[in-house]
């Protein structure tokens, strides 16, 4: 479900993909998303037919170790979004954004944000439910990025790929990192895994803590306990 590829690696795919005209949808795996898989059929087979899933979690990496296997590099989505709007810039690619209506950020100040980092992109986009099934873009973007939050996103991109997407990636809480309504932890707490730590000493609310406990709950705890309970 996770492929092992190095940043250099990725980052060609990632290439190769944008120059065939065809869809690829892009997963970035994180424990969360293995635990929805195991209870969720239609998320599970969509991941499996990702042209590529890519590490992301500090969870994904130990679970390499458990199985004796080295990974050779665990990359964030928000990380792998801003190297693909460098490409899309490059080459001139149209991109569309989905965006979660209820989310910290709305495509208006998202779009704003990007277009001020990468002045020559062209962007279009809308505000959308987070539980559209399906949605005609009314464009023809080749780059597609959603922030649904899985599964969501990737159900929602997986209905896309009739269209002509080229490539098409979930970015979760990526944008928001980017209009600065949360902000990332220090580099040197993502690599030693304590990224969570930092997501809820930044948790303004209650109900928000409990949300972000929840999730901390099953990539923290359930995940690396049914990691070493699998044989």
């Amino acid at each position: 479900m996770v492929d092992n590829l190095s940043r250099k690696e990725i980052l060609e795919k990632v290439g190769n993909f944008l120059s065939e005209d065809k869809f690829h949808q892009i997963a970035t795996v994180n424990p969360e998303f293995i635990l929805e898989a195991q209870n969720n059929s239609e998320f599970k087979n969509i991941l499996n037919s990702c042209a590529l899933n890519v590490a992301d979690g500090f969870g994904i990496r130990c679970a390499f170790w458990r199985y004796g296997w080295h990974l050779k590099t665990r990359m964030a989505g928000a990380d792998l979004m801003q190297e693909i709007l460098k490409i899309a810039e490059q080459k001139n690619l149209k991109i569309f954004l989905a965006i979660n209506k209820d989310g910290l950020s709305s495509f208006e100040e998202i779009s704003a944000v990007i277009l001020k980092k990468y002045p020559d992109l062209r962007i279009e986009g809308m505000n959308l439910d987070k539980n559209t099934i399906h949605c005609s873009l009314l464009t023809d973007p080749c780059i597609l990025f959603c922030n649904f939050g899985a599964p969501h996103q990737e159900i929602f991109l997986n209905s896309q790929k009739d269209a002509k997407i080229r490539l098409a990636m979930g970015v979760g809480g990526s944008f928001d990192f980017l209009t600065k309504k949360i902000r990332r932890a220090p580099v040197f707490m993502r690599r030693i895994g304590l990224e969570w730590l930092w997501r809820v000493a930044q948790s303004q609310t209650w109900e928000f803590k409990k949300k972000r406990l929840k999730r901390i709950w099953k990539a923290v705890v359930v995940f690396p306990i049914k990691v070493i309970l699998t044989p």
